[in-house]
């Protein structure tokens, strides 16, 4: 059936009624801004000026970018407050992010230089002292060093939260040039802690190499459905998580005497640091605009438990790769329950919580059960423990590692 231009045409003009007919309700009568679309109109068909007016789009990159700005929101009065908090994040964009280029630390400032003609010598060296690694302690670094690597999941989840995406690639709001420099910064403890690994030649890299393709395949929900507030509170903790790790591998490092593998490991730590602080800061803001919506989240979360960037890992053979990395971890006082507990406790006195006023019934009720947690983690951690000492004290239970070339820890 062959149609008449100017019946297209009517029909195209009244197809925004007839589709409202079928709209949910939240999302009728929404005025969407103008986009630039970049198609080829037939001018036999249809003049681009027709287009443009029944579409109602034009052809320029700042409509574009206007239209990639969302108009409806899951959480649109978190939407609101996270907006207010622009100036914040500009001044950790500032003050929190170190500058990039020659004025930053990269991980060939810890490396041999394989430029120079001294380079065997340093490589020589430097896999002298990483020997000195023990394999459960290898494990660990192994283990943190897959779960730097899986960087993209972690920039893909910043992008989901409602107010704070990226929606450009480029787009210069105060949120997404914090999510881009974030990530650079973060980008630079995978690289290093890699290298680390390959120099020391003890480790089966590509076995290493599998584990980290198979979990940025296999993803990450940390459970955040998009909401920032609750994006804040899980990178407020895992940021802490994190430093912690780096920081007691470091520990250990120094004890065995590799100066090399201490100064990586703090420098890490020190980044995830200053990303906490950021972390904690844009959450403290939060709850001076809107402190129940923060609470009521902080104490959902909480209900759950906190999901650890790494528990998708695998190396295609072992499906208890994380449960068996974690538990070397737990054994070598790297990151245990105790820690666990220990940064709630850090986290309801940072944003002072015993001290907060001015909530509503149920945010006073939410407040009161987190002000109790850390308590309550803490017992259940120490009972934890020490039922797992008494089960280890005759036979520290031991695993194999593919990344070790089959070799136990």
């Amino acid at each position: 059936m062959q149609y008449s231009k100017s019946s297209v045409l009517a029909l195209l003009a009244v197809a925004p009624t007839i589709t409202s007919a079928f709209a949910p309700s939240h999302v009728k009568n929404v005025q969407l801004p103008l986009t630039s679309l970049k198609a080829t109109v037939d001018p036999e068909t249809i003049t681009k000026k027709e287009y443009e007016d029944i579409c109602g789009v034009n052809f320029n990159q700042e409509s574009l970018e206007k239209r990639l700005v969302r108009t409806a929101y899951l959480y649109p009065k978190h939407v609101e407050v996270v907006e207010d908090l622009a100036p914040v994040v500009d001044q950790m964009v500032d003050n929190i992010l170190l500058e990039t280029g020659e004025k930053s630390w990269q991980p060939q400032d810890y490396l041999p230089d394989m430029s120079k003609d001294t380079w065997y010598d340093e490589v020589k060296e430097y896999r002298e002292m990483a020997a000195q690694v023990p394999d459960d302690v290898l494990v660990v670094l192994i283990g943190d060093m897959v779960t730097e690597e899986a960087l993209p999941t972690y920039q893909t989840l910043l992008n989901t939260f409602e107010g704070c995406d990226d929606p450009t690639g480029t787009t210069d709001s105060a949120w997404a040039r914090w999510s881009r420099g974030w990530t650079s910064e973060e980008n630079r403890h995978g690289d290093l802690l890699n290298k680390y690994l390959y120099l020391g030649g003890r480790c089966d890299m590509r076995s290493i190499e599998v584990t980290i393709q198979h979990l940025i395949t296999s993803g990450f929900n940390p459970g955040a459905q998009k909401d920032p507030y609750r994006g804040f509170v899980y990178t407020s903790f895992q940021e802490r998580a994190t430093k912690i790790s780096h920081g007691n591998v470091g520990k250990l490092a120094r004890k065995l005497g590799e100066r090399n593998l201490d100064k990586i490991c703090a420098k890490i730590a020190g980044d995830e640091g200053r990303h906490e602080k950021a972390y904690q800061t844009f959450v403290t803001e939060i709850l001076k605009r809107d402190p129940d919506g923060l609470l009521e989240v902080f104490g959902d979360i909480m209900r759950g438990q906190i999901v650890m960037p790494a528990e998708l890992m695998t190396d295609g053979e072992d499906p208890d790769l994380y449960e068996n990395f974690s538990n070397v971890a737990q054994r070598l006082g790297v990151y245990t329950a105790l820690d666990y507990a220990e940064i709630i406790e850090h986290l309801v006195k940072t944003w002072d919580l015993e001290n907060l006023d001015g909530l509503s019934s149920s945010g006073e009720k939410e407040r009161e059960y987190l002000c109790k947690l850390p308590q309550r983690y803490r017992k259940l951690a120490e009972r934890s423990m020490n039922k797992s000492k008494k089960a280890t004290d005759d036979v520290i239970p031991t695993k194999t590692f593919n990344w070790i070339y089959g070799r136990q820890a």
